[in-house]
């Protein structure tokens, strides 16, 4: 990870400090999150994305996933929608709140988003992506950038769509190397994040693949991309953005980073739903660890935040033989 006291790079007067960034992720990127990411050095704050619909309709309910500090920014709202009036609508909307950048999703995979031409289904409809970033570039102040895939296998336009993003005023491409069908199991292609990057003079973020310290420099090296996103592999890892690999994390830095997030899921969600969010996060948290069967379980079954904390300062009594 780098991080110096000049810019890395900038979306478009933006200035970002550092090369390594979490990516956003639907029910990992909230504020609790996200924000020991950025304090550990994630050059930006990416949000969950949210469904312009619900910003315009029912504001309240999705409003938590816009929720930042100061001490967060450059923050970057991400929203998705296969409607152009309602996510111009929509971001006008929220640029009251003060993003930095807003961040339009056309990467997502899931088929009930995809195949109703939302996230990556967007990529299929040039015509629109070009109004889209029109539009959104006239009427906003602040920076707007995309979040793209290859496309789908039958139709892996990312070129086109990076050529349209740039053209209509997008301050910034990120791109995942895999297609709308690639899954985790088929490797990240790397070479058209470098295609994308030899195409378009605005900044490229890179994504996919991305598992250790070593391979933000591989990638940057290989593709001459801008940033690096780091997903899946900052779970239960956010050291990952202060240059330390998990293997290289203490027992006891583990059981300290555990409490700082839950405390904060606490703070953000409230007791109950602060503990069942936080479950998932525990698994990745122990899982490099041949701990016990009965200590995972009693773990994952915590009801009071008393007695997750008790139960953690005991993991070295459950470290299986």
């Amino acid at each position: 990870m780098t991080s110096t006291s000049s810019p890395t790079f900038h979306i478009r007067d933006l200035p970002v400090y550092g090369d390594a960034l979490l990516a956003p992720m639907m029910g990992f990127s909230d504020w609790p999150f996200r924000s020991l990411c950025r304090e550990l050095g994630s050059a930006v704050s990416y949000t969950e994305f949210a469904r312009a619909e619900g910003l315009i309709h029912n504001m309240r309910r999705v409003a938590e996933k816009l929720e930042y500090t100061e001490a967060e920014r450059p923050v970057i709202f991400q929203i998705y929608s296969n409607d152009v009036d309602y996510m111009v609508e929509a971001a006008l909307k929220i640029q009251e709140l003060r993003p930095d950048v807003i961040d339009i999703n056309m990467g997502c995979p899931t088929k009930a988003i995809a195949n109703g031409g939302a996230g990556v289904g967007m990529m299929r409809t040039p015509l629109k992506v070009a109004r889209l970033f029109k539009r959104l570039t006239r009427e906003l102040e602040v920076p707007v950038t995309a979040k793209i895939r290859m496309g789908w296998d039958d139709c892996q336009n990312y070129k086109l769509i990076s050529r349209i993003v740039e053209e209509n005023g997008g301050s910034l491409i990120a791109i995942h190397g895999r297609t709308r069908e690639g899954g985790r199991e088929s490797k990240a292609n790397w070479d058209v994040i470098a295609e994308i990057k030899q195409l378009v003079k605005i900044p490229v973020l890179g994504n996919g693949d991305v598992n250790t310290v070593a391979d933000i420099a591989k990638m940057k090296a290989h593709t001459g991309c801008d940033g690096v996103m780091i997903g899946r592999a900052a779970i239960g890892n956010p050291w990952i953005f202060s240059g330390i690999d998990r293997d290289q994390v203490t027992l006891d830095q583990v059981r300290q980073m555990m409490a700082k997030h839950l405390e904060r899921n606490l703070k953000f969600y409230g007791e109950e739903l602060g503990i069942n969010l936080f479950r998932k996060h525990v698994v990745q948290y122990i899982s490099p660890y041949r701990t016990r069967r009965r200590f995972r379980r009693e773990l994952l079954t915590r009801e009071t935040a008393d007695e997750f904390l008790a139960l953690l300062e005991k993991i070295n009594d459950y470290q299986a033989e």
